[in-house]
């Protein structure tokens, strides 16, 4: 009977438009992020945006938990909605974390596997951005759902390749008096690639969502 009654209830399709906005915070933090990557004085220019990026994106995690304490009926259900804003917020907490380390540890020249992480930050926000929306038709976007997820994946995977190889020549590079900014490059790679496995962790959690709703 409550199943039934639910189904008369009307629904509260607001949250896919509020994961939109936030994935969208999410690609604006990505491309922000990868411009400061570029090195010298772009670093101070854009690592304030970084951080609105970041700022604007919690406004709506905020709201969207609001939301699902006061809708009666949600879109699936209200533990995934909260897991899933959760784990999209991660990413553009990740490049927070990234960016205040490039700033406090006064780095500004950056090898291009830095920019090669950069870009693989910012073609899983896109991708991430593309996924959102198909979520208001889960059962008939199934396919493609899992299609951009799996991409997400690859990225990811790619990313780690990148970071190994980086560190390692790094490594290899660094001279004895420069092991102060080995150590400090060695944290920004590796808080980089910890931007890319939070989305790989968002993935997964969309792809539990299309698993229990299909």
């Amino acid at each position: 009977m409550l199943r039934w009654f639910r189904r008369l209830m009307p629904r509260e399709e607001r949250f896919f438009e509020m994961y939109t906005r936030h994935a969208d915070c999410v690609v604006r933090g990505a491309t922000e992020l990868q411009a400061m990557l570029e090195g010298g004085a772009a670093v101070q220019r854009h690592f304030p945006a970084v951080l609105a990026a970041e700022d604007d994106a919690d406004a709506v995690t905020r709201e969207v938990v609001q939301a699902v304490r006061r809708t009666f009926v949600t879109p699936f259900d209200r533990g995934d909605i909260q897991a899933l804003i959760g784990r999209m917020d991660d990413t553009v907490d990740q490049m927070k974390k990234a960016a205040k380390a490039i700033v406090l540890f006064e780095l500004t020249e950056f090898d291009p596997d830095f920019r090669r992480m950069g870009d693989a930050i910012l073609r899983c926000s896109g991708l991430l951005r593309e996924v959102v929306p198909l979520l208001s038709q889960i059962s008939a976007n199934a396919g493609k759902i899992n299609a951009l997820c799996e991409q997400i994946r690859q990225v990811e995977g790619e990313a780690d390749d990148v970071h190994d190889a980086g560190v390692t020549d790094l490594f290899r590079r660094t001279r004895p008096e420069d092991a102060l900014r080995f150590i400090a490059a060695r944290e920004v790679f590796d808080l980089l690639e910890k931007v890319v496995d939070r989305f790989d962790d968002a993935a997964d959690e969309i792809e539990t969502i299309v698993v229990e709703h299909v």
